[in-house]
């Protein structure tokens, strides 16, 4: 057993699922990810494999056919998946971000609609707040949705869909004239069906191609184009308009436990590669680990793992007690996706000249641990809402 990234205090119920799924990972998803990923070809058998394991409605409510597992337990499954490949968490990531939206604010009519479909994987999911001109700036989304007797009309561009073209449920973000005195209460969530693939997929509805990406590959990113597009006002999350961007935040909390949970993943494996590679590779008479400068190399990069993963395991216990998370979720998310940077490139230069071919794994992990840094906000984005909330727990009495 490995000592980095434990975690104290699972039951034996999160001990066998994290088992099964680290089995999982090192037989069906390592030996496969450097040929899909290089065809940039999605991994369907492993998709259908985590279906099967039920991973799909981990975090679902048992009365809805999921194995009502606590956001910790995911965390740690999608740190196992992200050690295998980035790209396979990804998958099950915006999908989970809806069911929880779901689970968290959507009618009984929507969660028992919608919930049993998605723990089964027969309805996945893929969300979407950002567009072509928005960046960060979610209060200035530009799609509208115009009520026109009891649909929506919904016309705009957004973009950075993840499983955008694999999907056929969409929360999307958009724009109505709730008449309220701030830009954000303006945003109401649409939950979007649709066919799965690309082109147009329903009147006034397209999913163009896939973006090609540096790394993030096999996974389909994608924009989701509005023109004219009639969807009933009963598919308002929540039926709740003009609630969205809260709706939208609270998953994005979520998001962030997940993307650093991604990025812990990533550096346990750029770790393992790393001191693998040490230990095999000799110059002047002995393996590079017995070297000073790789030694330290080694050191610096098991401190970084390790206090990323601890940092990980606290944002998500927090939101799993009920408590708010916005400040934690920032910093594992920031910390753990710049460590995995940091990591990363040392595992690179440990491999020297092989690092640099595409034959060796560490070039996959060198290309994929940049999207971290900007997936669910960037650092800067994340030192915001850190410091803002910093400012109010200490403010001057």
């Amino acid at each position: 057993m490995a000592r980095l990234a434990q975690t104290a205090g699972l039951t034996d119920v999160q001990q066998e699922i994290l088992s099964t799924v680290r089995d999982f990972v090192d037989k069906e998803i390592i030996p496969h990810a450097q040929d899909l990923e290089h065809a940039d070809e999605y991994p369907q058998e492993i998709v259908d494999g985590m279906k099967e394991m039920g991973l799909f409605g981990l975090m679902i409510p048992e009365e809805y056919d999921g194995l009502g597992e606590s956001l910790l337990t995911y965390a740690l499954v999608v740190e196992q998946i992200a050690r295998g490949w980035m790209s396979v968490s990804g998958v099950i990531n915006t999908h989970f971000i809806v069911a929880y939206m779901l689970r968290q604010h959507g009618t009984p009519e929507q969660k028992a609609h919608y919930l049993p479909k998605m723990a089964t994987g027969e309805i996945t999911g893929s969300f979407s707040m950002s567009e072509p001109d928005l960046g960060s700036d979610v209060a200035a989304i530009k799609t509208t949705a115009k009520a026109d007797g009891d649909d929506y009309v919904v016309n705009g561009a957004k973009m950075w869909l993840t499983n955008g073209g694999s999907s056929n449920l969409t929360a999307v973000l958009v724009k109505t004239d709730e008449g309220a005195e701030k830009p954000y209460q303006n945003l109401t969530t649409l939950l979007v069906d649709k066919p799965r693939g690309f082109g147009k997929v329903a009147e006034g509805l397209s999913i163009p191609g896939k973006i090609d990406k540096m790394g993030y590959k096999g996974v389909d990113t994608t924009e989701m184009v509005f023109d004219g597009h009639r969807i009933p006002q009963s598919q308002v999350l929540g039926h709740a308009p003009g609630k969205g961007f809260a709706q939208m935040m609270d998953g994005v909390e979520v998001g962030r436990v997940n993307v650093a949970a991604r990025a812990c993943g990533i550096a346990i494996r750029a770790f393992e590669l790393g001191i693998e590679y040490a230990q095999q590779r000799s110059t002047f008479g002995k393996p590079i680990a017995g070297h000073q400068a790789i030694a330290f190399k080694l050191a610096e990069m098991a401190t970084k793992v390790e206090a990323a993963h601890h940092m990980m395991v606290n944002a998500a216990n927090l939101k799993d007690r009920g408590e708010r998370n916005d400040v934690e979720a920032g910093m594992a998310k920031m910390l753990a996706s710049e460590y995995c940077k940091e990591v990363t490139e040392e595992s690179f230069r440990i491999h020297g000249g092989y690092g640099y071919s595409k034959e060796y794994e560490i070039e996959r992990l060198m290309r994929e641990a940049p999207f971290l840094l900007i997936g669910e906000g960037t650092s800067e984005i994340q030192k915001t809402i850190i410091s803002r909330g910093l400012l109010k727990d200490y403010k001057l009495r």
